[in-house]
């Protein structure tokens, strides 16, 4: 008798990592559940984020973070949903969030884990104003010392450590994209179900592109390398490029790695001139590193504009860094015009 699928065949976030697991010998599930907790986070954030200023109760107004920046209501609540989510099953030693200064340290309540997860818990809040797409990106590294209590030191890997990496996308429909290790995979939330289907598995970017991304505000603040490339794309079929290039900007890193994942492109957010941007604005552990490794395991590439950002070591939590990545032939371009001076 055939059996009739409550997903229509596709495979669930559970089952993909059931499937995933029987390849690692002696895994323990452990890592399963810490996935599970930040995929039941996001699912918790698509709702807040769905009901936009509803969800803000009345009278609570914008704030300030730890690093200066504007914090919604929703990024509050966002973070709450994943330090809840992923603090009481016995497998994170301690987090890193971008709206906390220090490492987030399990209540001594709770049994600590062999995991570090990082995560920025609402990435482009500020587009909730207009009612454009928002995400959260997370990071997973094994904790170098166990289940010790983590110190600051112990969060400082480089990208090349990490042992999974994602992002969800609330937009019309909200995805869960992943990777651990083995390529570059995507869910989407059946609402109905409540369960994050595989819609888009092994997803893979062309190594070349007629589409960037950039910031063209601040183009009197950029290298040479960066206003070269750009001059060229913006010349189109008539320059030394010899096509035309369409360019797109979202202000959003989540937004903009996906659809760069999607249909293909390249993102540029290099250093510049100004104060405070002089090494690049996006956090290396929280942003960059997850979004590098789910760029690579698609098969594009990622750089601080120079080199690969990957095998970077931060010296410090929030660390901030340049950072280009999408099609591979673009990056190497970019990373050319800088050798050249």
């Amino acid at each position: 008798m055939r059996h009739l699928s409550p997903t229509g065949g596709r495979p669930t976030l559970a089952q993909f990592l059931i499937e995933s697991r029987r390849d690692v010998p002696n895994a323990t599930g452990d890592f399963d559940d810490l996935v599970t907790a930040i995929a039941l986070a996001c699912k918790a954030i698509a709702l807040q984020v769905a009901r936009g200023v509803l969800a803000v109760p009345a009278g609570e107004t914008d704030a300030t973070n730890v690093q200066g920046e504007v914090q919604r209501p929703l990024d509050v609540v966002s973070n709450e949903l994943f330090l809840s989510a992923c603090e009481w099953n016995g497998v994170c030693a301690g987090m890193v969030s971008e709206e906390l200064d220090e490492p987030y340290v399990i209540p001594s309540r709770y049994t600590r884990g062999k995991y570090l997860l990082c995560f920025d818990p609402l990435d482009g809040s500020s587009n909730i104003d207009v009612n454009m797409s928002v995400g959260s990106i997370f990071s997973v590294r094994r904790a170098p010392r166990g289940t010790a209590v983590p110190t600051t030191a112990d969060f400082l890997l480089p990208g090349t450590a990490q042992l999974c990496a994602g992002y969800a996308l609330y937009g019309p429909s909200s995805m869960l994209v992943l990777t651990v290790g083995r390529g570059t995979h995507a869910f989407t939330l059946d609402p109905q179900l409540g369960e994050w289907i595989l819609t888009h598995p092994d997803i893979a970017i062309a190594p070349t592109t007629r589409e960037f991304a950039i910031n063209a505000s601040n183009q009197r603040h950029w290298e040479p390398a960066v206003s070269r490339y750009v001059q060229e794309c913006l010349e189109g079929a008539t320059g030394v490029r010899g096509v035309d290039f369409n360019m797109r900007w979202i202000a959003s890193l989540v937004a903009e790695a996906h659809r760069i994942l999607m249909r293909g492109g390249v993102f540029l957010y290099p250093r510049d001139a100004r104060e405070g941007y002089r090494q690049g604005r996006l956090r290396v552990l929280y942003e960059v590193h997850p979004v590098a490794m789910l760029i690579e395991q698609a098969g594009g590439w990622a750089s601080d504009g120079h080199a690969r950002v990957l095998p970077l070591v931060p010296e410090a939590l929030h660390e901030r860094r340049a950072f280009l990545f999408g099609a591979r032939e673009e990056v190497a371009r970019i990373e050319g015009y800088h050798r050249e001076g």
